[in-house]
């Protein structure tokens, strides 16, 4: 990945990388040089923590092949670049779904793992790194080693949320969650503002599996803050609705020379996400692609954003002041000129993450998708970045690709546990950005 003048990552410029599979890096192994390589599952990341310009990737997910599976009790062993979308195909007609799953089903297990991915249930179910029993771990020395919370836990910790940089993932033991019904009954309401969205969330999270918000970004005012509930539960066991989606029915042919997502567009397209919904709760049953995965029923969705590409800003921040700086972000973006095509609020609960370095922690998390208009995109995230900051909260490396060194240093004070655990062959361009690592 190409630098910009301010030294930083620029995701607008990617070069192809030079790839091999995990038995040629195997096979390598023994005459490996230090920082040459870096793991990874299908790069579905925004930012550079699955990059490394100066060596070669690791393509995981050649590795692809569903081990075992107990459809009595939902205990599941895979390979690292198995799909989530592979274990719902085989999980879903025994009644088993991911406890947890991001807003992807083509991340591969060990991608999810790496990042410690969190769903729309942290509040119930923590993080992904929460339900692995155990995985398989190939260093650079040519060990596989077994790492679970009994055995080799401190390897085990770290590479839960790792960014692949402890080792190859072999292979995953993951518990799924049994369900009556693969789809989801929707609770769908509509609230005004910020402070309506802040008296009613914990109730919300407390009565359903599944909870978060939209945002309309833009608007102003009383309305500040203003969106829609899409709190869920598993439907029961006589819901009928197809199991498998076939395909996708539509796909953006080709990429834009603009974005169309600017202001102007966006705030039509908030009033009407809004407008839609009726002031009364609704409910209804939906499938859980269509409420898990929605940006899935179009292809190559990015291409809406033109020839800069999405970049996001996720943080998150402590509950006692979360009013207060959700409404700072939200104007801050807004008064930059930026619009978000995707706002999202939800509450993050207080179950631990297994990892070492866990993004999801108790408090609210706001993740906002922007255009990438370069440098003035770059001033409004570093401003973000320091609201967050100044408020006790974090940023999530896993989507960045400009974070400067303090930051991720605020929002991970323990980070350097991770450099001392780390694969001397695994590096990637974030981590020698951020942790200011130099070629030995």
């Amino acid at each position: 990945m190409k630098m910009n003048e301010l030294g930083r990552s620029d995701p607008t410029a990617r070069r192809p990388q030079r790839t091999v599979s995990p038995d040629d890096y195997e096979d390598r192994i023994g005459s490996i040089d230090p920082m040459a390589y870096l793991p990874m599952g299908h790069g579905l990341s925004l930012g550079d923590s699955r990059s490394n310009d100066r060596g070669t990737l690791i393509d995981g997910s050649r590795h692809n092949r569903i081990l075992a599976f107990d459809p009595g009790t939902g205990q599941i062993s895979c390979e690292g670049g198995v799909t989530l979308h592979d274990i719902l195909l085989r999980a879903i007609p025994h009644r088993f779904f991911l406890p947890v799953t991001p807003g992807t089903a083509f991340a591969t297990v060990g991608g999810a793992v790496a990042n410690d991915v969190h769903g729309k249930n942290h509040h119930a179910r923590g993080t992904f790194g929460n339900h692995v029993q155990r995985l398989t771990l190939l260093r650079s020395t040519g060990e596989r080693l077994i790492c679970s919370a009994e055995e080799n836990a401190e390897l085990f910790a770290a590479t839960i949320g790792g960014m692949g940089l402890t080792g190859l993932i072999l292979t995953v033991d993951l518990r799924l969650m049994k369900v009556p019904s693969p789809h989801i009954q929707q609770h769908v309401i509509r609230f005004d503002n910020l402070d309506e969205y802040f008296a009613r969330v914990e109730h919300l999270d407390e009565e359903h599996e599944y909870s978060l918000a939209w945002i309309d970004q833009l608007a102003t005012g009383r309305r500040m803050g203003r969106g829609v509930f899409l709190a869920g539960d598993h439907a029961d066991g006589s819901c009928e609705l197809p199991d498998i989606p076939k395909r996708l029915p539509l796909s953006v042919p080709f990429a834009l020379p603009f974005s169309p997502l600017n202001t102007m567009t966006m705030r039509a397209v908030n009033e009407y996400r809004f407008r839609r919904e009726r002031p009364a709760e609704t409910v209804s049953t939906v499938t859980w692609s269509s409420y898990f995965y929605p940006l899935e029923a179009i292809g190559s969705w990015n291409r809406l954003y033109g020839p800069g590409g999405p970049c996001q800003h996720q943080s998150v921040y402590p509950l006692e002041n979360a009013p207060e700086i959700t409404a700072r972000l939200l104007e801050t973006a807004r008064r930059a000129g930026h619009a978000s095509f995707l706002t999202v609020l939800r509450r993050f609960g207080n179950i631990a993450s297994r990892g070492l370095l866990c993004f999801a922690r108790p408090g609210f998390a706001l993740t906002l998708d922007f255009a990438n208009r370069g440098e003035a995109t770059s001033k409004l995230l570093d401003e973000l970045d320091r609201i967050v900051v100044d408020a006790g909260g974090a940023v999530n490396p896993c989507n960045d690709f400009r974070m400067s060194p303090q930051t991720f240093a605020a929002s991970f004070p323990c980070w350097s546990k991770l450099e001392v655990l780390r694969d001397p062959a695994m590096m990637s361009d974030f981590w020698r950005r951020i942790a200011r690592v130099k070629r030995e």
